[in-house]
Parts: C-alpha cells; sequence; structure tokens
C-alpha cells in the first residue's frame, strides 16, 4: 500500500460519509504534508464542518502511509543490495526481516492492548475519566519551619552547573538513566521508532490555544480507527488486512496543570510552583518530590509511558494516571514522546524555543498543525509580552526590605551583592515610573535605556542577574517568606501572580529587546493612580522562524482565517510562493440556509449614511436609525439575535443614546424590550469577569428557551473581540441572526499602534519597497487586524449542518470590494444580490423576511 500519488483516491478512514468540502480540505492537508520540505498549508473551514475531524484523518493517514512508504524502501533496498544473490537466500533474509518487523509491532500493539483492557476494567469499576482534584487540607496542621533552611538563598558548587529549566547535574544524570526527554541516552533505541533512517523522526505535533479545546479534539481522535503502518505485503501474507493500530498520542502540558505533589501544586503560580519543583531537585536539598521519575521508580514510569500511549489521554487522564501510579507526569509524559505519533500541546509549549528544547522537542522532520490559527500572531506577541506596575514594584522593594532585614547578615558573597542589585534594579525602575506618573501624557512608549539610569542600575549586567535569580530561585523564597512572616496558613504567595516572579518576567524581556520589540508605558484609571511597563512583540516573524525552518510541513487551520496575507508577510516572510498552499473551504450548509446582507444606509439611495468611523459614530440621528433598524429586524426575527459593537465604549455610548426618551414617548431601549428581552456583555476593566459573562450566557440562553414565549428569544449585545466572539458555541435558536456594527479598527494613535505601522514601514523600505508600498503595506496589516475580529464574531451564527441563520453587517464600508474580499468565501458566497446594500432597511427587510419565513 505505497503512498498514493496526487490523482488517486485516498481512503482518509473518516468515520462518517464526509462531505465534497471535508474531503477537499482533508486532500489539501495530505498534500502539503506529503510534497513537505517546509510547505506551507494556510486553510480555513467553517465551523461545523468537521474540521478536526478532518485534520485528524488526513494527517494520521498520511502518516501511516509515509510510515508504510518508508518501510516498503527499506525492503527494496535490501533486495537492490542482494542482486546477484541466489533467489532463495533473498527470500530468506526478507522473510526475516518482515518477521522481525512483525513481531516488533505485535509484541508493543500486545503490551498496549493489555493496559487498555486493563484501563477499561477500571473505568467500569467506577473510575470515570475526571479530574483528579488535590485533597484539600491533606497536609494537617502547620510544623515547624527551620527559616534559614528554607528561605535563605545559597548558590554555589554543583547549583552553577543546573541548565537552564533548573535541574542540577544529579539531576540531569537520573534523568539520562531513566530515558527522560533531551537527557536520554543518545545510543538508546526508540520504542517504535520509524523515521528516514538518518534518525529524523516523523511525528504530528497539534497545538490550539486552550486546554479545552485540546481536549475536544482528543475525544474526536478517539472516533477514527486506523490501518497499521506495516508494508502491505506484510498485512496479507500474516492475514491482517483487517486489523486496526489505535493512534499512539500524548499531550504535554505545564507544571502547573500536572503536578501531583500536594504541596508544590497548592503554591497556585506557574512561577512559584516551577521554582519550588526545580528546588526539591537540588542535590543540595534536604526534601526531595517523592514523584520525581528515578531508577527506583521505573518500572511506574515505564507503566506511565506505556498506558498513555495505549489510551489516548487528555491532560485529565494524564493527571489521574500519574496519580494512580504515583510517579510525575509532568516529567514522565516525556519518556512517551519518542513512541507518540501525534503531540498535543498548548500554544506556550510549542511556540518557545526553550520550552521545547526543555521538553525534547525536535521538530526535523515532523508535522506541526496549529488550530484555530487565526490568533497565532497575537499568541506569539502575548508568550513574549511582559509588563509590571509601579504598584508590584514598591511592594518588590519592601518585601526585598523584609527579606534582607530577616537574612542580612546570613548572606554571603555572590548572594549579598546580587540581591543588592536587584534591589537597584527595582528602585530604578520605580523611581521611573514615579516620575512618569507626573506627566501629562497618559501613555507612550519608554525608552530601554532610562530606565535603568538611577542608582547605577545601567551598570548591572542583568544576564548574570537573571541567570542568579533563576538558579536561586530568590523570587519563590522571597514571597514565601513573606507570605510565613505574615502569618499565612501556607508558604504560598497570596497573589496568583507573584510580585517578584512578574519582576523576573520583566526583566526577562529587558535582556531580549530586539528591533522587533518595544517598550510602552500607560497610566492606569483608578481610585488609587498607578502606571504600568509593557513589553510588545511588534512582529512574529523572527519568534516564529526557528518553527517554520524546522518543521517538514505547518499547518494553520481556523474556522475564519481570511484574510490570508498577513500570515504569509509576518511568519512565513522567506517562503517562495510554490510552497504556500492556500483553502477557503465552503460550508456544509444548504445555500437557503444562511443570509448575508450589507446595510450601507437607513434609506435608499445613500442617504442617511451609516459610517461607524471614529470621527463620524457619534452621531445621534445614526444611532438612533440604527436603533430602528434592530426594531425591525426583532419584528421578523424568531429566537435569539447577537449584537456586535466595535468597542465597549460604543455599545455604552449607544446604549445610552437609546435610552433616551423623545417628547414623552417611549425609548428606544423600551421598544426593544417591549419586543425581546435584552442582555448585554460588559468589560473586565469595569467589574466583568469570567463569572458575568457565564451568568450573562445562562440568563441569555433561559430567555430563548423559554417555553411560556416559544421563539420571542432575546437580544444579546456584545462586542467584537470581546470574551462573547470567539470560543462560544451560538447554536441554532441561540443566534437566529447576527447583526456587526461598523468595524473594529484599532486605534492608530495609541503608541502600541504607531510603533507597529512605524515597525512595518521600516522594514518594507529596508526590503526595497518604496515610502508608498509601505504605507500600503501597513494599511493592509491594520485593516486585516480588524477583518480577522469581525470574521471570528460573525462566525458565531452557523455551527453545524442543520443550522441556519442570517448576518448582517452594518457600515457603507462593508460595501467596498478591498473590505468585502476579506471576509471568508463562505460568507461572501452567501451574500444576496448585487447592490442591495443601497436599498435601504426597505431592501433589508424584504430579504430578511422572506429568509425567515422560509424556515418557518
Amino acid at each position: 500500500m505505497a503512498a498514493p500519488t496526487s490523482e488517486e483516491p485516498i481512503d482518509f478512514h473518516h468515520p462518517y460519509t464526509p462531505y465534497p468540502v471535508q474531503l477537499e480540505f482533508m486532500r489539501t492537508v495530505y498534500d502539503v504534508l506529503e510534497r513537505g520540505n517546509g510547505q506551507v498549508g494556510i486553510l480555513e473551514s467553517p465551523t461545523g464542518t468537521g474540521k478536526s475531524l478532518s485534520l485528524i484523518c488526513s494527517a494520521i493517514t498520511w502518516l501511516r502511509n509515509h510510515k508504510r512508504k518508508g518501510l516498503d524502501a527499506g525492503l527494496d533496498e535490501t533486495k537492490r543490495q542482494m542482486v546477484g544473490e541466489p533467489e532463495w537466500m533473498v527470500e530468506t533474509t526478507l522473510r526475516r526481516k518482515r518477521e522481525e518487523l512483525v513481531g516488533k509491532w505485535e509484541e508493543r500493539e500486545e503490551r498496549l492492548e493489555r493496559l487498555r483492557r486493563k484501563e477499561k476494567e477500571l473505568e467500569e469499576r467506577g473510575r470515570e475519566r475526571k479530574r483528579v482534584r488535590v485533597e484539600e487540607g491533606q497536609m494537617g496542621g502547620r510544623k515547624e519551619v527551620d527559616e534559614e533552611e528554607e528561605f535563605l538563598v545559597m548558590v554555589g558548587g554543583d547549583e552553577d552547573e543546573r541548565d537552564e529549566e533548573g535541574l542540577s547535574r544529579e539531576t540531569r544524570e537520573m534523568m539520562v538513566k531513566v530515558g527522560l526527554g533531551r537527557w536520554k541516552k543518545e545510543e538508546e533505541e526508540r520504542d517504535g521508532d520509524e523515521g528516514d533512517g538518518e534518525g529524523i523522526k516523523w511525528q504530528i505535533y497539534y497545538t490550539s490555544r486552550t486546554h479545552s479545546q485540546l481536549t475536544q479534539f482528543i475525544s474526536e481522535l478517539r472516533r477514527p480507527e486506523f490501518p497499521p503502518s506495516l508494508p502491505v505485503e506484510i498485512l496479507e501474507k500474516d492475514g491482517k488486512e483487517e486489523t486496526k493500530e489505535t493512534v499512539k498520542e500524548i499531550t504535554l502540558s505545564s507544571r502547573q496543570k500536572l503536578c501531583i505533589n500536594p504541596t508544590v501544586a497548592r503554591l497556585g503560580s506557574v512561577s512559584a510552583i516551577n521554582d519550588r519543583c526545580t528546588e526539591l531537585q537540588q542535590s543540595k536539598s534536604k526534601e526531595k518530590c517523592a514523584f520525581m521519575p528515578n531508577t527506583e521508580n521505573l518500572k511506574q514510569t515505564h507503566q506511565f509511558r506505556d498506558t498513555t500511549l495505549a489510551t489516548v489521554p487528555d491532560i485529565e487522564d494524564m493527571y489521574r494516571i500519574g496519580k494512580q501510579l504515583q510517579v510525575c507526569p509532568y516529567y514522565a509524559s516525556r519518556t512517551a514522546i519518542p513512541g507518540a505519533e501525534i503531540i498535543t500541546l498548548p500554544y506556550p509549549l510549542l511556540l518557545q524555543k526553550n520550552a521545547r528544547e526543555a521538553l525534547g522537542i525536535e521538530l526535523e522532520g515532523s508535522v506541526v498543525i496549529i488550530d484555530e490559527a487565526h490568533n497565532i500572531m497575537d499568541a506569539v506577541a502575548n508568550v513574549y509580552a511582559a509588563d509590571i506596575r509601579l504598584s508590584e514594584l514598591r511592594r518588590g522593594r519592601q518585601m526585598l526590605g523584609v527579606y534582607v532585614k530577616r537574612f542580612g547578615k546570613k548572606l554571603k558573597g555572590e548572594n549579598r551583592v546580587m540581591v543588592a542589585q536587584i534591589g537597584k534594579v527595582v528602585e530604578s525602575l520605580k523611581n521611573w515610573l514615579e516620575t512618569q506618573l507626573q506627566v501629562k501624557s497618559d501613555q507612550g512608549i519608554a525608552d530601554p535605556n532610562s530606565l535603568l539610569k538611577s542608582r547605577g542600575a545601567d551598570q548591572i549586567n542583568l544576564y548574570t542577574l537573571m541567570k542568579y535569580i533563576q538558579d536561586s530561585k530568590l523570587a519563590y523564597k522571597v514571597e514565601s517568606y513573606i507570605a510565613h512572616a505574615e502569618d499565612s496558613q501556607d508558604s504560598s504567595p497570596k497573589s496568583s501572580t507573584p510580585v517578584l516572579h512578574t519582576l523576573v518576567s520583566f526583566l526577562a524581556a529587558l535582556t531580549n529587546l530586539s528591533t522587533e520589540g518595544r517598550i510602552f508605558y500607560e497610566k492606569l484609571p483608578g481610585d488609587n493612580p498607578d502606571i504600568k511597563l509593557s513589553y510588545l512583540l511588534l512582529s512574529p516573524t523572527h519568534a516564529f522562524s526557528s518553527i517554520a525552518s524546522s518543521a517538514r510541513a505547518v499547518i494553520l487551520a481556523g474556522g475564519t482565517m481570511s484574510p490570508f496575507e498577513d500570515y504569509k508577510a509576518h511568519l512565513f516572510p522567506e517562503l517562495p510562493g510554490g510552497k504556500l498552499t492556500t483553502l477557503s473551504c465552503g460550508h456544509v450548509i444548504p445555500e437557503t440556509n444562511l443570509f448575508v446582507h450589507t446595510l450601507a444606509s437607513y434609506k435608499p439611495g445613500g442617504l442617511d449614511t451609516f459610517e461607524f468611523s471614529f470621527g463620524k459614530r457619534s452621531d445621534k440621528t445614526m444611532i438612533k436609525n440604527l436603533g430602528l433598524v434592530l426594531l425591525n429586524i426583532c419584528s421578523v426575527a424568531p429566537d435569539g439575535v447577537v449584537v456586535f459593537f466595535p468597542s465597549y465604549g460604543y455599545l455604552d455610548e449607544v446604549v445610552g443614546v437609546w435610552q433616551q426618551g423623545e417628547g414623552g414617548g417611549k425609548s428606544i431601549w423600551e421598544r426593544l424590550e417591549a419586543k425581546k428581552p435584552l442582555f448585554r456583555d460588559v468589560s473586565s476593566s469595569t467589574g466583568g469577569g469570567a463569572s458575568s459573562t457565564d451568568d450573562i450566557l445562562g440568563r441569555y440562553s433561559t430567555a430563548v428557551d423559554a417555553p411560556d414565549r416559544p421563539h420571542r428569544g432575546a437580544v444579546l449585545f456584545s462586542v467584537i473581540g470581546g470574551r462573547l466572539s470567539e470560543g462560544i458555541n451560538f447554536s441554532d435558536a441561540l443566534c437566529r441572526l447576527v447583526l456587526t456594527v461598523g468595524l473594529p479598527y484599532p486605534n492608530l494613535h495609541s503608541p502600541e499602534w504607531k510603533a507597529r505601522i512605524e515597525y512595518l514601514e521600516s522594514t518594507c523600505i529596508a526590503r526595497g519597497g518604496s515610502k508608498e508600498e509601505a504605507k500600503v503595506e501597513a494599511r493592509e496589516f491594520y485593516e486585516n487586524a480588524a477583518m480577522r475580529a469581525v470574521n471570528q464574531s460573525i462566525g458565531r451564527a452557523v455551527r453545524h449542518r442543520g443550522d441556519w441563520s442570517g448576518i448582517v453587517l452594518v457600515d457603507r464600508r462593508y460595501g467596498m470590494e478591498r473590505v468585502r474580499g476579506k471576509l471568508p468565501g463562505w460568507i461572501r458566497n452567501g451574500m444576496k444580490g448585487e447592490g442591495m446594500d443601497n436599498r435601504g432597511v426597505a431592501g433589508l427587510m424584504g430579504g430578511l423576511g422572506a429568509f425567515f419565513r422560509g424556515k418557518a
């Protein structure tokens, strides 16, 4: 069963009969992976079209075919080398090789099958798949703490020989013995490793934004069944043509998600958990983590590896298996990487090179699939972002003072010098922000050289200082001591984001400044004046280049990837045109299930134009006309209507106008309430959080489903780019119409966007472009940022094949071809008729009424 050519039909082993758009998507993915050699695919498949299952079926089918092709090539090479030898000798040699392949495969599969049966038995006894929560209060009462032993920093000896993950030489030597991560013995044979014969491993790395998305992907991964990668002639001779082989998958995550040591996991913050974990591995530490893989629990470590490879686990399964076996899932998961076919992991672990190295991830020859990739450029920037507030620096300075007062006389040599240097850096940053707090400007770009001018901090080697902080675990020890001194119930920091760890992150940004990054300051509103410094990566190009240059192929997939241009320009700027494949799939719904209309004006012929640009959006007549449009829509639209605004501030402004009564009559807001119950999202800066969002969604859903008034529905007001614009499933009655008001162009006068535009223009000119070309390129990036956010919001409308909805885009600019061209293909195809946007609200209601009558 050689890998098929591009003309041959491919059995993707899809568990259902795939739609034509799914076949097109799977074929495109397969072709990109098969061509390899740095190929890139940017693929758009609307939500509800089975994108995850299509990615799985195409990628695993390619991987199994590719492995089979490699094994076939090995048998062919054996034949070639034995040309001229007696036929019986050739056949004997080939038979021995086939038997070795089958024997190794059968031994591995039988071992994994035994573990699958054991897992199934455990489930049948009531051990359902769910998160095993760390028991509260299991540590009993407080014990006496030796403060110097627990909190005094002492750097010296073999501690200077730790690696970038903070592991001592002793720990690394132990990890080599058990074959963990990048410390494994080089000569160790990888279990189940099929590569190209030159040490390059064929694997799939799948990443998405959140753990919930990864868990959903893994549940889909369990659906299809795939044949093994053994050569077809072996399967036929052994009567195994119908044999299936379970996909071998492993999930990687942070210590925060996987730590099973209750004294460490209870620390809460990622930084504190990381520091305490690595501290327990130091050779001088009196306490050791009992769950760390070592020579004594090697059997459990291998059982963890085999159990995870046998069962397609999600993150909760990984935690549960580690808990059952009493071995650390964070470290033990690395033993499963060599034998895994697909490795799932969240964005940060893939996007940061040092995180990949720490986990032993090698992308050479592998395939990288980035799902929900519409926000990948922001994700890269967020991974490298850091900020710190004046209030945090003041708190940090106070904490250092308390620490030095207690331990100052005990600090020796380098420790005393380095702690003093940290104090100088904190003081200099604090002084700069206190000065900036007094100036009139609320925000701007900070000169990194000026931040460390006072107290001689500019003479300090930040690289050396950072290494000291990491090696000594100073941030963890200072904050733990302060918590202890304040009579805390445990030795963990009270804040979910410890102050000194925040400082460490910001110093890391200062030591990694590049032409692609800038530091900004911004005053923060509130009763207590505050100001913060933020590091922002202006371009993801350099940070992403190590992935693009290493992987065999990269797939960027999402429900709303349009417009495509930015991904090529800023993630793969050097990629030849022949190595880029783009695809915008149609939807699986019938054409009659979608109505798309752009509304340019309230009256026909362009009278009373809708243009919600910054300079025109406060026009009260236009705002009132918008309210009348919504009133008309609510008269014909059944069930739920979701309205997206460009910003929370503008939503507040519009609602304020609608709530004003005129001439003693009812206000627009009151008239809307008479049609449908109204619900409104609020900004996190004004007290709205995840819980308030959940509450709003819950009340909105209840109103839509109210049995006493069927199909009356409700209206939900939200914001493009807000919490309700992404990841929320507004299927069926929850959203029979999406109304989008204006375009959410970013504020060009903000320091961040000024810096971005200047950077884009300067890099274009540096490549030989003209000033005019530079301005066009910057404008494209600016417009694309707005349209990606719009596309995400309107993508909430249709969620599965039987769903149906209307989409109304209110703003004359949606009629411009340049803007329309940035909408997803399935949205453009759903637009009804030319020139409809200029027929006013009457033209809209004619088409919308007919659409909804057809669904009654």
